[in-house]
């Protein structure tokens, strides 16, 4: 069976405050820190499953979206030359591409997810 063309529907790349050991740790297992859960997912939201990880500059997600079951998250990790992480997300789709507004549904929710609850639950 031959896999699918995914296309990059969206992507973002900030810094985050941890180093990328940390940050690799937390988007393996989202839920590791009870005390700090920053994977606060909406009720059309599911828990992606990892696809795959290379420790530690690769992360790739399943689909967060029941709609979207095609939809990939693809995290790559990198130092950012200091003490912390920069983190770019990419979300991959095979056709038929979502239209405009779910598509700017999924990367608005990307970005709140990644780049304000992740961040906030290292305290920044």
């Amino acid at each position: 069976m031959t896999e699918l063309a995914r296309h990059e529907v969206g992507s973002r790349e900030r810094a985050q405050p941890p180093p990328p050991a940390i940050v690799f740790e937390a988007l393996t297992h989202p839920d590791r820190d009870p005390a700090r859960p920053w994977l606060l997912l909406l009720d059309d939201e599911q828990p992606p499953q990892v696809l795959e990880a290379a420790y530690p500059d690769l992360v790739v997600w399943s689909s967060l979206w029941p709609r979207r079951p095609d939809a990939q998250v693809r995290f790559e990790l990198a130092s950012d030359g200091r003490s912390g992480t920069m983190v770019r997300w990419r979300l991959l789709v095979t056709e038929p591409l979502p239209d405009a507004s779910l598509l700017g549904h999924l990367r608005k929710r990307l970005n709140q997810l990644i780049n304000a609850d992740l961040r906030y639950a290292f305290g920044q």
